[in-house]
């Protein structure tokens, strides 16, 4: 089960935009789960459209959360807000295990439902959070940390220096 499940049935769609927002107890499982400090909200607005046999999800995603600097460790807040636009579609038909299958750009958003036409928005959410997460975030004092742990000279300082420094050791 999703830390932050929200079930939909195909056959029994809410109209209008549905306002989702993460409780205090998911906010926190999504944090272990996603490896950040802390997620202090997560909240959509998401339109569910019918779509044949298939529902379109369209909205907006919001979240605040704090994570480790990819360099120094230090707590970094973030905010995320990006638009939404996937479908929830009825499950593929399986192929042999050797078929190769191409895969056009509407597909990549695509999302499969249970077999009796049952989706988790909830879950579809917490992943587009997880996507949305910079990986590499560094804050403030990463110049610092990196001249600390030998990785930058004194008067070497920009987005690129560390790679001269790296390189610098590898020569």
């Amino acid at each position: 089960m999703s830390e932050f499940s929200r079930p939909y049935d195909l056959r029994h769609l809410p109209t209008g935009a549905q306002q989702l927002e993460a409780s205090a107890e998911e906010c926190a499982a999504l944090a272990r789960r996603f490896g950040l400090v802390r997620v202090d909200h997560l909240r959509a607005s998401v339109t569910l459209i019918p779509d044949g046999p298939a529902v379109r999800a369209e909205g907006r995603l919001d979240a605040t959360i704090v994570q480790s600097c990819a360099v120094s460790g230090e707590d970094l807040p973030a905010k995320i807000a990006e638009p939404l636009s996937f479908r929830f579609v009825p499950p593929l038909q399986p192929g042999s295990p050797d078929e190769e299958r191409e895969l056009t750009a509407d597909e990549l958003d695509e999302i499969e439902m249970e077999a009796q036409g049952s989706f988790d928005l909830g879950e579809a959410l917490a992943q587009s959070m997880a996507l949305a997460i910079d990986p590499f975030a560094a804050g403030p004092h990463a110049e610092e940390a990196r001249r600390k742990a030998g990785l930058l000279e004194p008067d070497q300082t920009g987005p690129f220096a560390a790679l001269a420094a790296l390189k610098k050791q590898g020569d």
